[in-house]
């Protein structure tokens, strides 16, 4: 299939289909570029993340479908940790020639699904062959109002710290697909199916492949009006710590007992004797927003989200001395806890 035809097949929509998500497009995929209108008032936010086979996924770990939601996912999350509304998206399509055009329009399904879901209008892109692996990089826009975007860098000693959810869930379930895929009569190059999986654990395989991004966390904290301290978790717990410390000159004192563990996480890491808070601290993918807050805004904050049925749990406090991020254990005692996670060059 010759590359516009190829376009078509993969970015076509059912006839007379147009989102709400799409009506800000005044010109859309078929042209040199998109054009798009601004919400009056509002500041640009930008992102751009890449997914790469054999790194990020591979044909044992992830379908089409999955890739597709887990690229748009990651920079959906981005928005999300910035307090903006994520509006368009832009996909670079990087792709061995020997993938038949309706395995990519998997691809595009999921992406399409992840951009629907979170109201992403999918504006444009580009297509190309490669003799390597199959690489997707997606560009989000996002609208957020002026000076109010949320950075990481606005940590303050007294602060408390706090997770928007349940992280480790998605280390757990690629660990789970790993130890599958090594069995003798796992298929050769089929993602494992999550029904070959216990219930308690499909949850966990479902965190990897098709995460949740906390958009609606990121608005209600720039809402509530506190300017927080914002980062999602990307590349595990500690990663996301240390770059809020260094970012804002000063040290966090989580405590590992306040550190929210999934039931499933923990029966899991329990199963096969692997610890719930290593996959926590450095697991990663789970998209959940990591902050600080001023103590007096932690109560009526924990109100807000509880009263729109969003996870909210206080786990340390930030110090007066950059001390990067230290862990009180069970135990009672104060340990440092290494920056550490996913990280490319390391």
């Amino acid at each position: 299939m010759e590359e516009f035809a190829l376009i078509r097949h993969l970015t076509d929509r059912p006839p007379g289909r147009r989102t709400a998500a799409e009506t800000h497009l005044v010109v859309g995929i078929g042209d040199d570029a998109a054009v798009t209108e601004l919400t009056p008032g509002m500041q640009l936010v930008l992102s751009c993340d890449t997914m790469v086979q054999d790194v990020h996924f591979n044909s044992k770990t992830m379908s089409m479908y999955d890739i597709g939601w887990k690229a748009m996912a990651s920079n959906v999350s981005d928005m999300a940790a910035m307090g903006a509304v994520p509006r368009n998206a832009l996909v670079a399509l990087t792709v061995p020639a020997s993938v038949p055009a309706d395995r990519l329009r998997e691809l595009y399904a999921g992406l399409y699904a992840c951009a629907d879901r979170y109201g992403v209008a999918l504006a444009g892109g580009d297509t190309t062959s490669t003799p390597g692996g199959l690489t997707v990089t997606v560009t989000v826009t996002g609208e957020v109002e002026p000076g109010r975007a949320l950075l990481r860098s606005a940590a303050r000693p007294g602060d408390a710290v706090f997770v928007t959810g349940w992280p480790g869930r998605s280390a757990a379930g690629l660990h789970a697909l790993l130890a599958a895929g090594a069995r003798p009569e796992a298929a050769a190059d089929e993602p494992i199916p999550e029904e070959a999986f216990p219930p308690p654990v499909r949850g966990l395989v479902a965190a990897h492949r098709r995460p949740e991004p906390s958009v609606a966390a990121g608005r209600r904290l720039l809402a509530g009006g506190a300017a927080p301290a914002l980062n999602d978790i990307s590349d595990g717990l500690s990663s996301e710590a240390w770059e809020i410390a260094e970012a804002s000159g000063c040290g966090l004192l989580l405590r590992e007992a306040d550190i929210p563990v999934a039931p499933e996480l923990k029966a899991y890491a329990d199963a096969v004797g692997a610890s719930a808070l290593e996959w926590i601290l450095t697991g990663g993918e789970d998209y959940v927003l990591l902050g600080t807050l001023p103590e007096e805004a932690m109560a009526v904050t924990a109100e807000a989200f509880a009263a729109e049925g969003l996870p909210f749990f206080r786990i340390g406090t930030a110090t007066s001395a950059f001390a990067g991020v230290r862990l009180v254990g069970i135990d009672g005692e104060e340990r440092p806890v290494a920056k550490s996670g996913y990280n490319h060059f390391g």
